[in-house]
């Protein structure tokens, strides 16, 4: 017989979240670093160009 799962208390639940938002802002705060590096000509870094697939005709 189905039992109904326990009830995550608000402290978990928050925690979780936080830890979510906290990886995001951090994700955020290197992407605009970078792209302000990029902007400034600091950075000599950039993405590589996708490569192409080559079609046998």
């Amino acid at each position: 017989m189905a039992v109904p799962k326990k009830k995550t208390s608000k402290s978990r639940r928050d925690k979780r979240k936080a830890t979510w938002k906290r990886k995001a802002a951090l994700q955020a705060q290197k992407a605009l670093s970078l792209g302000k590096a990029v902007l400034s000509g600091r950075s000599t870094f950039v993405y590589p160009a996708p490569e192409e697939e080559e079609e046998e005709s």
